[in-house]
């Protein structure tokens, strides 16, 4: 569907050149809710652009259903345009035009018949939600109302693609799951292929199927969202997926935890499928010589899977814990011996239960 093939983009200005693409390979599959992030400055806007010719690659294709834009001609790219509709952070509504008129204006351009842009723009408005709200001007609307127009504004060409440039970031977090709804239902319903770029990790753990993180204009890692949050490859996607994940232990809870005594190991056991509804932790401790602290958890959905994620502590002989983790290694349970914040390299204290053991 979209195909970026080495795909660089350079900017010059005033002799400095500034690199925000660089060499991208990547592709959106037909059908695809597939979502890029990357802190401000990764080029994800760049990147978002080149698919409808906004921003022009300085080298490389970017290939939509087959077809290498930049080589059509004004005619031929105007037709090609009308199938990719685009969705911007801040609406992009005209205020002097009311949400009918702004939702009809694409169709004003394609010189449709003033009857058939009736038809659509009532249709697409009645979908979004929004058919009571025809005479309404944009001032008069609440920001989700207004993305709503937004999206009404895109979709009512019938478009193939759906461009989304932080189509949520300047909402509020209830507003940000209706909008992600409607998008889901959109896919879903109109079989229309997304392309989202944002910097919420919430975003793409509720609508996406596939993303790509991007770092200092490259694409670093790509991946299912399942994949992604269950084993994050690269440092910075590590990053991302924390703040859906917590997969460490603030050094306030390890002070805590050596004041009161507490001096076991620290791991994550990230439980997916059907090993999330098993009782694992309660089971180890029964069957082996092992304290177990949970410290943190949680339950999540990831594409349909459940997703569990649980921070504990063991205490005890160091057989006994090795033979613990095996046990949930055994189960489909990802075990990994956690750090502080990155400021130790290992966590492993002895305990005394019964003898000295040393790890």
């Amino acid at each position: 569907m979209i195909k970026f093939q080495n795909v660089s983009k350079v900017y010059e200005n005033k002799g400095q050149k500034t690199e925000a693409l660089k060499e991208i390979n990547v592709t959106v599959d037909k059908g695809d809710i597939f979502g890029v992030i990357g802190f401000s400055g990764a080029g994800k806007s760049t990147l978002l652009r080149t698919v409808n010719l906004l921003e022009n690659p300085s080298t490389g294709e970017v290939l939509v259903d087959g077809k290498h834009l930049a080589s059509l001609s004004k005619h031929q790219l105007r037709q090609e345009q009308k199938k990719i509709g685009m969705i911007f952070q801040h609406f992009h509504l005209l205020h002097s035009k009311t949400v009918y008129e702004n939702v009809a204006l694409p169709l004003g351009l394609s010189r449709v018949s003033k009857k058939e842009v009736d038809k659509r723009v009532r249709e697409t408005l009645d979908f979004v939600g929004l058919s009571d709200k025809l005479q309404s001007y944009p001032d008069q609307l609440s920001g989700g109302q207004k993305q709503r127009v937004g999206i009404a504004r895109a979709l009512v060409t019938n478009p193939s693609i759906l461009l989304c440039d932080e189509a949520t970031s300047a909402l509020d977090p209830q507003t940000t799951i209706s909008i992600l709804n409607l998008l889901k239902q959109i896919n879903e319903e109109y079989k229309i292929t997304i392309l989202i770029i944002t910097h919420e990790m919430e975003v793409i753990k509720e609508i996406c199927n596939r993303v790509a993180v991007m770092e200092n204009g490259r694409i670093i890692e790509t991946e299912t969202v399942f994949n992604l949050f269950t084993d994050p490859q690269t440092e910075t996607t590590q990053n991302f997926v924390r703040s859906i994940v917590r997969d460490h232990v603030p050094d306030t809870v390890y002070h805590l935890m050596e004041k009161n005594g507490y001096i076991g190991r620290i791991f994550t056991f990230k439980f997916t499928g059907s090993s999330s509804g098993k009782p694992i932790i309660s089971q180890i401790s029964k069957q082996f010589d092992v304290e177990v602290n949970v410290l943190y958890g949680n339950i999540t959905e990831l594409q349909g899977t459940p997703f569990g994620n649980l921070i504990v502590e063991l205490v005890g002989p160091h057989e006994e814990v090795e033979w613990g983790l095996d046990f949930a290694r055994k189960q489909q349970v990802h075990v990994k011996e956690v750090t502080s914040n990155g400021n130790r390299n290992r966590h492993y204290f002895e305990r005394t239960l019964g003898n000295v053991v040393h790890g």
